[in-house]
C-alpha cells in the first residue's frame, strides 16, 4: 500500500502548508481607500484592522455623514483587497489545487 502512505503523506503536506497560509495572513497588510486617499485603511489578509487615517479636512462637525460614509466604504476596499489577498495566498499553498466549497483545511 506503498500508493496510499504516498497519498496521506501528500494529504498531510497539503495541511501543513495552508496552516502555515492561514498563520501568514495576518502578516500580509493590505489598504483600503475612499475619497480620493482622504481615509485610508489598513488591515491583515485576515481582515483585523491595524490602522485609520482621515485626512484632516473631515473633522469640520458639519461633515460628520461623510466622515462615516467614507470609514464605511474604506473597510469595504479593505476587506476585498484582504478577501483576494487570502484567496491568493491559499492558491499558493494549495498549489492551485481546486478544493470544492466549503472545504475546510485541515480536515
Amino acid at each position: 500500500m506503498e500508493n496510499l502512505d504516498d497519498l496521506l503523506k501528500m494529504a498531510q503536506d497539503a495541511q501543513a502548508k495552508l496552516m502555515q497560509a492561514q498563520e501568514d495572513l495576518d502578516r500580509v497588510e493590505v489598504e483600503g481607500v475612499s475619497g480620493g486617499g482622504l481615509v485610508r485603511i489598513k488591515a491583515t489578509a485576515k481582515g483585523r484592522i491595524i490602522s485609520v487615517e482621515i485626512d484632516e479636512s473631515l473633522l469640520a462637525p458639519s461633515e460628520k455623514q461623510m466622515v462615516e460614509d467614507l470609514v464605511a466604504a474604506a473597510i469595504n476596499d479593505a476587506r476585498g483587497k484582504a478577501d483576494l489577498a487570502a484567496q491568493d495566498a491559499m492558491r499558493g499553498a494549495t498549489g492551485g489545487l481546486q478544493l470544492p466549497p466549503g472545504f475546510k483545511m485541515p480536515f
